[in-house]
């Protein structure tokens, strides 16, 4: 090769022309990229790799190769001493820094496709095949540097690009079968769904939560990705047909509730006015119990509904209590009486004598009885004041029947009676030497003994 300038005054202190004998050393091709520079489709270096690389010394040119004074240049190899052109631009000190300058971009470029590499930013078959691009240009670069440890450097990318592959393509296929193997999951997720789930909002809201979880899942075999997405697809049409299923019945409820409940009201409407309290009153309860039963109409009818009826039970209850109210005043004056009665019986005592306890307790009742109603207010009170006498009576008369009872009496003599059986046992097994049937004699007799003070304390209570 050969390189040809003329020396020139101005603002741009050299201009070079080609020599009719061939290109500018080093010169890149029409259209490809310049030495240094990133190729084609390759990855950018981050700011780490790209601070490394500019920050490289500079080369030493002049141990591995020369310009002679008439401009020819000569790179050192292993193979031996190599022309590479003629610098005509300058002196030889010149033209060696030219050709060292070519060879610091020539290095570049393979220090980017070392951090390319280390990154594991870029395609390692491009990494590969670019680094191989390089190691054969290196036989004819017109530059001046250590091209062998270039070399060296291109041969370990080489290799290392192979292994930057394999394993890329190992978490390829990791990634994949764990991209797989969540869809996998939540294609089960969605078909336990659309089978059985009743819990219509919530299964729903999963169900989209699903697809959007879906759709960010990549990198799974066409094949696949298509058999899985028809689960899903199918388990949701699934669950959308027994949802719609669903709410038609549903509707189809609560429009026949509507119709009972209109109904119900009719009938509670024409009760509002009755005076047959009682009956009319448990009538009512019926009445909310088939109201209940009947289901929700749809919401604003059943509102409506719900209104009418409440208000013809208000009108009946309203009417009873008002009635209530009246009669009360009517049954003041018996509650006076009532309370006038108790006062004279509340000496009634057992202890000073049970038969006159008991003949003054049925006058009471008696004259109660006849007195008749007191308002609902008193009535309580009242009723609890002639209990605590009917109790105390009655507390007398069940302690004296158990005291004279003749089956609780012949009872108490039984289990004494037991008691003196074992004891007598336990007498004579403790003359012939027989210690354990004495002591087991004993343990018996202790027992029957516990249950005869029992029996004699519950009669004499």
């Amino acid at each position: 090769m050969t390189e040809n300038s003329e020396p020139t005054t101005g603002a741009d202190s050299s201009s070079a022309s080609p020599s009719p004998a061939a290109p500018k050393p080093g010169a890149p091709k029409p259209g490809g990229p310049r030495p240094g520079a990133p190729r084609p489709g390759a990855p950018r270096p981050g700011p780490a790799a790209s601070h490394a690389v500019t920050a490289a010394p500079a080369s030493d040119p002049s141990k591995f190769g020369r310009v002679e004074e008439d401009g020819t240049a000569w790179v050192k190899t292993a193979d031996g001493e190599r022309q590479i052109g003629s610098w005509q631009a300058g002196d030889a000190t010149e033209g060696l820094a030219h050709f060292g300058r070519r060879y610091d971009d020539l290095a570049t470029e393979v220090s980017l496709l070392e951090a390319r590499l280390t990154s594991g930013a870029g395609d390692a078959k491009k990494t590969k095949a670019a680094a191989i691009a390089l190691s054969e240009s290196l036989s004819t670069a017109a530059v001046i540097g250590d091209l062998d440890a270039l070399g060296r450097r291109l041969d370990v990318i080489v290799a290392g690009s192979d292994e930057a592959a394999a394993h890329a393509k190992e978490e390829k296929e990791q990634s994949r079968a764990a991209s797989t193997a969540r869809k996998e999951a939540l294609a089960v997720e969605a078909e336990q769904i659309g089978s059985e789930s009743t819990q219509w909002k919530t299964a729903g809201d999963r169900l989209r939560e699903i697809l959007d979880e879906w759709k960010t899942i990549r990198g799974i075999d066409r094949k696949v990705d298509d058999a899985l997405w028809k689960r899903y697809s199918k388990a949701r049409e699934s669950f959308n047909r027994r949802r719609g299923a669903h709410f038609a019945e549903l509707d189809r409820d609560r429009a026949s509730a509507r119709s009972t409940k209109e109904e119900l009201v009719e009938r509670a409407e024409k009760l509002s006015t009755s005076t047959e309290w009682g009956q009319t009153a448990g009538e009512f309860r019926d009445l909310l119990s088939e109201w209940k039963a009947a289901g929700r109409a749809p919401r604003e009818a059943d509102d409506n509904l719900w209104k009418r009826f409440k208000g013809a039970q208000d009108v009946f209850f309203a009417a009873r209590n008002a009635a209530a109210s009246e009669r009360d005043a009517e049954f003041e004056q018996n509650a006076v009486a009532k309370e006038e009665l108790l006062a004279a019986n509340a000496n009634i005592d057992p202890a000073h004598g049970l038969e006159n306890a008991r003949a003054a307790l049925r006058d009471l009742q008696e004259k109660w009885d006849a007195i008749g109603k007191v308002p609902r207010d008193r009535m309580q009170e009242l009723e609890a004041k002639l209990r605590a006498i009917e109790t105390k009576v009655r507390d007398a008369v069940d302690a004296e029947w158990r005291r004279t009872d003749p089956e609780a009496l012949a009872r108490v003599a039984q289990f004494k009676e037991r008691v003196s059986q074992f004891e007598e046992q336990a007498a004579k097994a403790q003359a012939a030497g027989k210690t354990k049937d004495a002591e087991k004699a004993l343990a018996q007799a202790k027992q029957w003994r516990e249950w005869a003070e029992a029996a004699e304390s519950a009669v004499s209570e």
